[in-house]
């Protein structure tokens, strides 16, 4: 829709208020919310103001004044505030140059589809991300001076097998909850009534369904996208599943290790490059990618250990990427072989479903960033043909430790990825797709707010490791 369209699509719809939302570098949404009389076809080009001085990772007190831009293609109607919402997201601007803030998430990404058209190398780059969440029944948390605790309940909990109210029986076993019918898949109606939200939000859904680790953990697929859109529609699938999922009295994480000793959640990343319509990466060589495809490969495993900052950005993200969870530890591609860090899906011939699936990330990134990131990797793979090593088509986690030797893998704590991305971030710096500010930004606010504070506190497990040491 275009601004006319938006405005009669309230008036159509009786919206009262209007709500602009934009994201911060962390990856958490933020809004603002307008009476509709205050939307008029200036808004669309003026803006309206906000403060981003209190926004994660923005600007300081003084260089606070910004503009949030509401984008007329993204307008739905909100499928839970009880008063009518037109709801859009917004692109931050500075008041005065009027030029895009470099530290907005959104912006970023849009640049990295720029970049690519004036590449020459392709016109679109389509991403399709397979976010895995856990459902739980509460939650409790808490950290000061002299105590830190966590507690999840959930009615599906396989640890929960032993109580005495409402205990039924059928909870997965650990690392057995792939595709399970009810009773012992819990949330088919949850997930349905999920999909049926999404699907009048305008989001293309192809299936959904119970996922391998106890508690309560599931997927719902999206179509693929181009990558600003995936990664709209990614912030937009959040939003419905959380919201479904407080209307049934149940709470969603997407951290990705919220359970020990079971599977963590990934966001498993599909990729393709076309260009003028049609398809870069199928050809004659393995698996039936084309050399652009390999070289892409090659680029994302050359710059997989800096992109785990922005692809896996939490301290809970290597409680995930550790052996034997079906985590992508290391750094190795093949066909059909999930254990490799990138995949390439052998369901479809077409040469349309060429696609190359990057299994390292998780839903705590930041989709903007995130998909940006990985598209720069590959394309630096393409630009200056990196050739990946020989694909890996049997279990790694079946190798010998000779075999082992010759298998990058990836950072294990935060901090080594913090330090791999100043290492190594060049590449995400061309056409100033990322800023070299934002990149000094982002690593200082991740050591200081995230890896810091959580390697200064006290462990509980360490209690119990060396009380009576």
């Amino acid at each position: 829709m275009n601004a006319k369209e938006v405005l009669l699509f309230a008036r159509e719809h009786g919206a009262r208020q209007v709500d602009v939302r934009f994201t911060d570098i962390p990856g958490l949404q933020h809004h603002i919310t307008y009476p509709i009389s205050e939307l008029n076809e200036d808004s669309f080009s003026d803006g309206f103001g906000i403060d981003g001085s209190s926004i994660r990772g923005w600007a300081a007190i003084n260089e606070s004044d910004m503009l949030l831009i509401p984008d007329p293609g993204t307008a739905l109607m909100d499928p839970f505030y009880e008063i009518p919402t037109l709801v859009m997201l917004g692109d931050v601007k500075d008041p005065i140059t009027k030029q895009n803030y470099e530290r907005d998430p959104r912006w970023i990404a849009a640049k990295a589809e720029l970049f690519l058209a004036n590449s020459g190398v392709g016109d679109t780059a389509y991403f399709g991300a397979e976010a895995e969440f856990f459902v739980f029944d509460n939650v409790s948390f808490d950290q000061n001076a002299h105590s830190g605790f966590y507690f999840i309940d959930a009615e599906e909990g396989r640890w929960n097998s032993g109580r005495k109210d409402n205990n039924l029986g059928y909870r997965p076993r650990y690392k057995e909850g792939y595709f399970p019918v009810p009773p012992t898949d819990h949330y088919q109606d949850l997930r349905a009534e999920m999909v049926e939200t999404m699907v009048k939000c305008g989001l293309h859904i192809e299936c959904h369904h119970h996922e391998v680790a106890t508690g309560g953990q599931c997927e719902i697929d999206q179509r693929f996208n181009t990558l600003l859109k995936s990664a709209d529609n990614m912030m937009l699938y959040k939003y419905i599943v959380r919201n479904v999922a407080a209307q049934y009295g149940k709470t969603v994480t997407f951290m990705p290790k919220p359970l020990f000793g079971d599977n963590g959640s990934g966001m498993h990343t599909h990729q393709s490059i076309w260009k003028e319509g049609q398809p870069l990466f199928a050809g004659d060589l393995y698996a039936g990618l084309s050399q652009m495809a390999l070289y892409y490969i090659g680029g994302l495993l050359k710059h997989a250990r800096a992109l785990s900052a922005i692809i896996a950005p939490t301290t809970n993200s290597y409680k995930r990427l550790v052996p034997g969870y079906e985590a992508p530890v290391n750094l190795a591609y093949s066909r059909r072989n999930r254990s490799a860090a990138c995949r390439i899906p052998m369901y479809s011939a077409s040469p349309k479903a060429k696609r190359v699936e990057f299994r390292p990330p998780d839903p705590s990134s930041n989709p903007y960033m995130a998909f940006a990131a990985m598209l720069m990797a590959g394309l630096d793979g393409v630009a200056n043909k990196v050739e990946p090593r020989e694909p890996l088509d049997k279990d790694i986690y079946d190798l010998t430790p000779e075999e082992m030797k010759n298998v990058p893998s990836m950072p294990a704590s935060l901090e080594e990825a913090l330090i791999c991305l100043e290492e190594d971030h060049d590449f995400l710096l061309k056409g100033d797709v990322f800023t070299a500010e934002l990149i000094e930004t982002y690593i200082s606010y991740k050591r200081k707010y995230e890896a810091d504070a959580v390697r200064l506190r006290p462990h509980p497990y360490e209690f119990s490791l060396y009380y009576d040491i």
